[in-house]
């Protein structure tokens, strides 16, 4: 395991440098060192001389790929913004924003923001997608199921800004039972915190549910079912004692992968109830031109989700004692 784990690290850093390269070309197709100067001083009068300075301040005055001014190969590749830029990410040192704020500190606050909507929402919203999965299947080839099929795909349809705007003039105007917006510290964060997370579970019952009542009907229909219910088991216990627990595996699956992203946060969500998390920072980066941070945070990003998948076949080990990661 040991050997495959080391594997899995080796064949992540090809990922990690392609997915730099190509969010640095992407952004600098875009931007210049001298328009991110601009934007960055926010002056209507800019001297060259204060641009020239600005990028000198940032690293951001030397060739972007490659500098052919350099005296040997090495420094031709090396004495450039993308190097120079790229080496640092992979110790984990995101150094400072283009505006001078350290990225690090920033990540460290705005993380546990984040979690506080991301966590509770991936908890409650698994218990209920799980529970309205049993139910359907439980009631198959019924009205009840044909009903929740329905509510599924409806609320699949919806797009999720709709809920968000909605529960704001819902809960937040009309009620005012929650504050629209914003975010305090300590216990002071729950009344900011339920309407995202209430949100956040509703706008994920129609897929989560649906794919749940898929994966437990094909257990359901599996020969092991068949000869629980031939014993005189009970629907309830052949659903819990065998449907969901042999269908553990997929849902781990889904599960696992995400935990490592969770602190990354939601992008709509914390924009639009004004959250300090990680999601709102990236926005926030992206409307600003900000490549450090967008360079950060798509790293970083990128790692936690490499890590996921690794965790995913861990876990397998776990569920399922047939599956062995060979070394």
């Amino acid at each position: 395991m040991l050997a495959y784990i080391i594997r899995r690290i080796l064949y992540a850093f090809p990922i990690l440098i392609g997915v730099n390269a190509l969010t640095f070309a992407l952004f600098f197709m875009v931007n210049t060192p001298d328009d991110m100067a601009r934007m960055q001083l926010g002056a209507k009068h800019i001297t060259q001389e204060s641009i020239d300075t600005w990028k000198q301040e940032r690293g951001y005055d030397k060739a972007l790929l490659w500098n052919s001014q350099a005296s040997n190969l090495a420094e031709k590749a090396s004495d450039t913004i993308f190097f120079d830029k790229s080496l640092s990410l992979f110790i984990f040192d995101f150094g400072q924003a283009d505006d001078g704020r350290d990225i690090g500190q920033d990540i460290k606050t705005r993380m546990w923001p984040s979690l506080a909507i991301a966590v509770p929402t991936l908890i409650i919203g698994l218990m209920v997608n799980i529970t309205f999965a049993l139910l359907m299947v439980f009631f198959r080839a019924t009205y009840v199921d044909l009903g929740g099929v329905i509510l599924c795909v409806i609320i699949m349809s919806i797009s999720s800004l709709f809920y968000i705007i909605g529960g704001q003039f819902l809960v937040g105007k009309l009620m005012q039972i929650v504050p629209i917006s914003g975010y305090s510290e300590g216990m002071g964060a729950i009344k900011f915190i339920i309407l995202p997370i209430i949100i956040g579970v509703i706008a994920g019952i129609g897929s989560g549910s649906r794919w749940y009542r898929t994966l437990f009907l094909e257990e359901a229909s599996k020969d092991y079912v068949r000869t629980a219910r031939a014993k005189g088991f009970s629907e309830l216990r052949v659903l819990f004692r065998h449907v969901l627990k042999n269908a553990m595996i997929p849902i781990l699956t889904g599960v696992v992968v995400v935990l490592p992203t969770l602190f990354m946060g939601s992008l709509i969500l914390e924009s639009f109830f004004g959250i300090p998390g990680l999601g709102s920072y990236t926005i926030d980066a992206i409307q600003a031109q900000d490549f450090a941070i967008v360079r950060a945070m798509v790293f970083l990003g990128s790692v936690l989700y490499i890590f996921g998948l690794v965790l995913t076949d861990l876990s397998y080990t776990l569920v399922d004692p047939r599956v062995r990661l060979d070394g």
